[in-house]
């Protein structure tokens, strides 16, 4: 196949997925272990457990700083497992579809992890 035909086959694969993934509700954007979250409970989790306001106490300010620090978190699933051990340390008893959504949304809001 010519470079030109190959480049355009490729455009017209990716506009499909694109169009497949809108179709079907999947986020093909993000990484797999976040796609099925449920982004609104992720949400009223981290307000429910006062989230920010804990960071903000441990590393003051508004407690952003907190996010990506010195390149620990370069993962979707160390940033799982990072809301995970707040889950366990903090005794917040999430279902882990629960620790999946506040990792969802904190990697939509401040790590942006691409698919995989």
């Amino acid at each position: 196949m010519r470079h030109d035909t190959l480049s355009a086959a490729r455009a017209v694969c990716g506009v499909l997925g694109l169009a497949l993934a809108a179709a079907t509700g999947v986020r093909a954007d993000v990484p797999t272990i976040f796609r099925d979250a449920d982004l609104a409970q992720g949400e009223k989790l981290i307000q429910q457990h006062r989230c920010a306001q804990c960071h903000a106490e441990k590393v003051g300010g508004d407690g952003s700083a907190i996010y990506r620090p010195l390149g620990r978190i370069n993962t979707p699933g160390l940033l799982r497992g990072m809301v995970e051990q707040c889950n366990s340390m903090l005794n917040l008893q999430l279902w882990p579809e629960e620790v999946t959504a506040v990792a969802a949304v904190l990697n939509r809001d401040h790590y942006r992890f691409k698919q995989d």
